[in-house]
């Protein structure tokens, strides 16, 4: 990783940025075998992303002021616009992890996260998602998220490196996602 590289909380200038960086890796722009080095399936628009923003839930790596990453994290209220992240809130009741009583207010989706492809590799994501988590943690003590079963390289980054557990599964749209649980008190070793 180079010096160059700085995290920020993304602002409203970085909109341009996050967008052109989730269309590079967009699941519906892939053919199947780029889809095979990882993908993000949510594409955001300038309102959502707007939102994200004014709510400091987006977090960014820059090299040289290109935006080469994002984390987007965010309230179960803000996700629900989407059917996924409501039908994943409903399973909650189900779901153990550690001593939490997992609900929508102790936790917040965390994702997607994506890194421009020139950058994977790199030991990049550690730093991105520290810096991710230790703004989350003064809202959240838990962090959830989900990841599609096919999406391989992204369940591996995050059971090895960043040391996520996988809490359940579901089924939605034809799709098979795996439930990940994060302790937000814990640094990333």
């Amino acid at each position: 990783m180079t010096e160059s590289i700085k995290f920020e909380t993304a602002k409203m200038n970085d909109i341009d940025g996050v967008l052109a960086l989730q269309d590079l890796y967009l699941v519906a722009n892939l053919s199947e075998e780029e889809k095979a080095s990882g993908f993000v399936t949510t594409p955001f628009t300038i309102e959502q992303l707007t939102e994200v923003i004014n709510q400091n839930n987006l977090f960014i790596a820059k090299d040289q002021n290109k935006i080469i990453a994002y984390i987007f994290a965010g309230s179960w209220d803000f996700f629900k616009q989407w059917p996924i992240f409501d039908y994943m809130s409903s399973l909650f009741s189900e779901l153990t992890f550690l001593d939490f009583d997992i609900t929508t207010t102790n936790s917040f989706q965390y994702g997607p996260i994506c890194i421009h492809k020139e950058y994977r590799g790199k030991g990049l994501i550690t730093p991105l998602f520290e810096f991710m988590r230790t703004h989350m943690l003064l809202k959240y003590p838990l962090a959830l998220t989900f990841i599609n079963k096919i999406n391989i390289p992204s369940t591996k980054a995050h059971t090895e490196k960043l040391k996520w557990t996988i809490i359940g599964d579901f089924k939605f749209n034809n799709n098979e996602y795996l439930i990940l649980a994060y302790d937000m008190t814990q640094a990333v070793s």
